[in-house]
């Protein structure tokens, strides 16, 4: 459903948007609903079909199926996806479409929501992944005192950007003696980071990427969580270490995946070398990489410098074209009818905490997604 379009007089519900209804995922013919008229709005759908569903009573509009419901502004989550990807902070953006900075914040969490639900959805019937490439890379969150560390997975002969997750750090590397100082001044105030943290999670990322397969291989560098991360699983994995200190080319066994580092630095203005638009909150950070994640799968090509490029999804059989903005934005996907993984589960809730900050930023609208 194009929600930017009026709505087509044959238009119908696809199902009761009230989660504890019978009809909101068996649906079948039996399912009645009784149109109660209509509501006028400034945007287009300007005349909105009104709906209550004869089984739980619930009233809905043709308009809760739309991703940008309840938005006041319907059209800008379309700008706001590629000034994301193309390494716009998000006071930039502001700037740029002359709106406040939160609203950029609230938009970009909504979307990042979007495009987690939307990738597993695609997920759902897709082949199995049998050799996959992963690997990390740094940034931090609210200051260099709370360095993170976000682990990718990548399918070896396609480049499909598979499944993220991330894990905090304690901050190493030379520091002078009023940094060690304040670091252990936080250390004491907030507690350290779990060491193990990266093995939990990269061992969550393998589980989810090579779900549905028994044997498959894994190609990483040799960090030494990652071996650990290896044990924690029930597949037989058969993993092959290139040393982090070969030279990275297209020779390396690791290129996919040290061009995805490259691409998510490139393309992201959070994740720079040297910047002021770091992600305040390790949440935000993972809303932003969803959102590139989708853009890398489903709307850029392989190759930068061939129009026709395929994207990764298109090599992988799942699309027979290049997604659009408009198409990703083209209706709202229910949570209740894609099931996440934990760690995007935690995402999407936004649970994810950062310890610097007191005040943690929830996602607990109960209409809303």
């Amino acid at each position: 459903m194009n929600t930017q379009k009026e709505n087509p007089p044959c238009w119908a519900p696809p199902f009761c948007p009230n989660s504890n209804c019978k009809y909101h995922k068996a649906l079948d013919n039996s399912w009645e609903y009784k149109k109660i008229g209509f509501f006028y709005r400034d945007h287009p759908p300007h005349r909105v079909q009104r709906f209550t569903c004869q089984t739980c009573g619930r009233s809905f509009s043709s308009q809760t199926f739309a991703q940008n419901y309840w938005q006041k502004i319907p059209d800008l989550d379309e700008k706001i996806v590629m000034k994301t990807v193309g390494c716009m902070a998000n006071r930039q953006i502001a700037r740029d479409l002359g709106v406040s900075p939160e609203t950029i914040n609230r938009r970009l969490a909504r979307i990042g929501r979007h495009c987690l639900l939307f990738h597993q959805a695609q997920m759902r019937d897709a082949a199995p992944f049998s050799e996959i490439v992963v690997d990390g890379f740094e940034s931090f969150e609210w200051s260099q005192y709370f360095p993170t560390h976000h682990h990718l997975a990548v399918e070896k002969e396609t480049d499909f950007f598979i499944y993220f997750t991330d894990s905090p750090l304690r901050r190493k590397g030379r520091m002078t003696e009023p940094q060690k100082k304040r670091r252990l001044e936080l250390e004491n105030l907030l507690g350290r980071p779990d060491p193990k943290a990266i093995e939990k999670d990269m061992a969550e990322l393998l589980d989810v990427s090579l779900r549905g397969q028994h044997r498959a291989i894994v190609h990483s560098d040799d960090h030494p969580a990652y071996k650990l991360s290896i044990k924690r699983l029930a597949y037989q994995i058969e993993h092959r270490i290139t040393p982090g200190s070969d030279f990275r080319n297209r020779q390396n066994k690791l290129f996919v995946i040290n061009l995805l580092d490259h691409l998510v630095r490139h393309s992201s203005s959070n994740h720079k070398r040297e910047t002021i638009a770091w992600s305040k909150r390790r949440q935000a950070s993972s809303e932003r990489l969803a959102i590139l994640l989708v853009w890398r799968n489903y709307m850029k090509g392989r190759r930068e410098k061939d129009p026709r490029s395929p994207t990764p999804a298109m090599e992988r059989g799942m699309m027979d074209r290049r997604l659009s903005v408009e198409e990703l934005l083209a209706g709202r996907i229910f949570r209740t009818h894609v099931e996440l993984p934990p760690r995007w589960s935690e995402y999407y809730d936004r649970v994810v905490a950062t310890r610097a900050l007191a005040k943690q930023r929830r996602h607990e609208l109960k209409y809303a997604y």
